[in-house]
């Protein structure tokens, strides 16, 4: 199978926004993708863009994305955050993930991160093994902690 990496531009955010929505699905939250892709347009490629994007096409389809952001770690220095690496469910096994994945990898190594990082989901044994088996290590003795929009608003009234 033949495939192309790039960087994507703005007019791919449609294609990415409806992978977005397929991961949701997959994960069992269909509903739970509140971004618009007027947001996701304006955050990648406004005045401050505030995400990378690589995306994987096959017959020149999008079928795949590696979606990442700058981050910083007190302990090891500056860092990515691999938010989502997303290939259409009937285009897995191809290749294109890894693809995708090797390129955000040596994206990082260009710019001399010192860490990349990224979440699974506990019950998601094949993306487990795909990362395990690239030498990333699962760090299951972690929980992710998050403070949601309503969390966030709940907080500042109680300050």
């Amino acid at each position: 199978m033949v495939f192309t990496i790039r960087e994507a531009k703005k007019e791919d955010m449609a294609e990415v926004y409806k992978l977005i929505k397929e991961l949701a699905a997959f994960e069992k939250e269909p509903n739970a993708v509140e971004i618009t892709l007027a947001e996701l347009e304006n955050d990648g490629f406004g005045k401050n863009p505030q995400f990378k994007c690589f995306v994987g096409e096959i017959d020149f389809k999008i079928e795949g994305i590696a979606l990442f952001f700058n981050r910083y770690s007190t302990w090891k220095g500056r860092a990515i955050h691999l938010e989502d690496l997303i290939v259409s469910e009937n285009k897995r096994g191809l290749g294109l993930g890894t693809a995708l994945l090797d390129e955000v990898i040596k994206y990082g190594h260009s710019i001399g991160v010192k860490r990349i990082n990224w979440d699974v989901l506990d019950w998601n044994e094949p993306a487990i093994t795909f990362y395990e088996n690239k030498g990333a290590k699962v760090m299951r003795d972690w929980d992710v902690v998050q403070l949601s929009e309503e969390g966030i608003k709940n907080y500042i009234s109680k300050l």
